[in-house]
């Protein structure tokens, strides 16, 4: 796991650092381990905390996975965001992703209520609308949504068939595959802007 870079680090409460390292305890656990093996005994002896503070802070390993899947989806977001177009933002969020993809393969193939898929969804959803209520100055058409949540419902499934399958396309290649992907009257919006590729 990266650690949070110093300045950020000093902005975090105490309870937040210690999520941390247990997060970064579980991924090292997952290096050797499958997720349904490890134990709570195990992450807490690898960083040296006690049963009582993990449970203090989560609920059982997965609710651990939770939290730190969600904290790597907005973080993978952030990195979209500073791109200049929408194609160099899924480069960069594809990079980052492919940068964790332990955790977010783990993540995703022990989410059997599909609550990591859809958290992703509404992530990337939300932020395509944003994009074209700041770029339009208003809210999307009924129609733009619904090809918006289409596209956005394959780019998910797509993203987490990349992750659970091995990988093959660099992120710059699934990039390009999501752009050529989208639908028509969507990609001609976000051209007439200047922000596809």
């Amino acid at each position: 796991m990266n650690q949070p870079d110093p300045e950020f680090s000093e902005q975090l409460s105490r309870s937040e650092k210690t999520k941390y390292r247990l997060a970064q305890s579980m991924k090292e656990c997952m290096k050797t381990t499958p997720v349904d093996a490890i134990t709570v005994r195990q992450i807490t002896e690898h960083c040296n905390l006690t049963r009582q503070t993990f449970y203090r802070n989560f609920l059982d390993k997965y609710d651990l996975i939770n939290w730190y899947f969600d904290k790597l989806l907005i973080k993978s977001f952030e990195h979209m965001g500073r791109g200049k177009t929408i194609s160099e933002g899924l480069e960069k969020k594809f990079t980052y992703i492919a940068k964790e993809h332990l955790f977010f393969a783990a993540a995703f193939r022990y989410d059997s209520q599909n609550s990591l898929r859809e958290h992703d969804f509404e992530l990337i959803f939300q932020f395509y609308q944003d994009l074209i209520r700041e770029k339009t100055g208003q809210n999307i058409t009924e129609e733009m949504r619904f090809l918006l949540e289409l596209y956005c419902q394959g780019s998910i499934f797509m993203t987490v068939k990349w992750v659970l399958g091995g990988m093959k396309q660099t992120p710059k290649e699934l990039a390009a595959l999501m752009i050529e992907s989208m639908p028509f009257k969507l990609s001609r919006l976000f051209q007439d802007y200047d922000t596809l590729n």
